[in-house]
């Protein structure tokens, strides 16, 4: 996968003539992505690529986010086209930092996917149970960062082995890692040590599948 300073080279040289020849800062860049200078600059520094934002970048542009982020040519990709596959995409829906619902969703995207990705997910056979959605709040940091794109198996919600899942409570939905007590109850975890560890029985819990992937392994 190209990191955001190849992917920010690419960028320049696609908006290149709407800036009549000056050169293209990463200014310029934060404000066609939509992102503020303060937070691209720390993406930048971290190589944390902003998922959500180039993907409006290149539906805008008409432009396959699978050439942006692993350099594809233009003409390699009319060849590849039957190796991508597509999965359900709820652009709207972010969870970690509480909020959105699977229910009362009246647009679903398609989020194109390369072929080497779908190991990542588990195989060919998972992906009718793969769903994406966004990542808000920092809770989980440093496994995920806000805006990361992850992937959910809806089919994986035994909680005995623990891990990370995508889960509902009264507060509202959350990507959390969970871990079930000899007690009997749970135990949801955030990654970031900021937040406490809250407890609940497992009837205040429903769980809406595991997190397998945000375009890389999920540990």
């Amino acid at each position: 996968m190209n990191s955001l300073s190849k992917i920010v080279e690419e960028i320049k040289s696609i908006i290149s003539s709407d800036f009549n020849g000056r050169k293209i800062f990463d200014k310029d860049i934060a404000d066609v992505l939509g992102i503020s200078q303060m937070n691209f600059a720390t993406m930048k520094k971290r190589d944390k690529i902003p998922y959500v934002e180039l993907l409006d970048f290149c539906a805008t542009k008409s432009i396959s986010i699978n050439w942006m982020l692993y350099g594809q040519s233009p003409e390699s990709l009319v060849e590849a086209t039957n190796k991508f596959f597509m999965i359900k995409y709820f652009s709207d829906i972010s969870a970690s930092a509480g909020g959105g619902s699977y229910t009362d969703i009246e647009e679903v995207q398609e989020l194109e996917i390369p072929e080497q990705f779908v190991m990542m997910l588990g195989g060919e056979r998972e992906l009718k149970h793969i769903e994406a959605i966004n990542v808000s709040g920092d809770s989980m940091e440093p496994t995920f960062s806000y805006n990361d794109i992850v992937f959910i198996n809806r089919d994986k919600t035994d909680l005995q082995r623990g891990g990370i899942f995508t889960i509902r409570t009264e507060a509202g939905l959350f990507i959390k890692r969970v871990q079930k007590r000899i007690d009997g109850k749970v135990d949801i975890i955030s990654d970031n040590k900021v937040y406490s560890t809250q407890t609940l029985y497992p009837n205040e819990i429903e769980v809406i599948g595991r997190v397998v992937s945000r375009f890389g392994d999920v540990d």
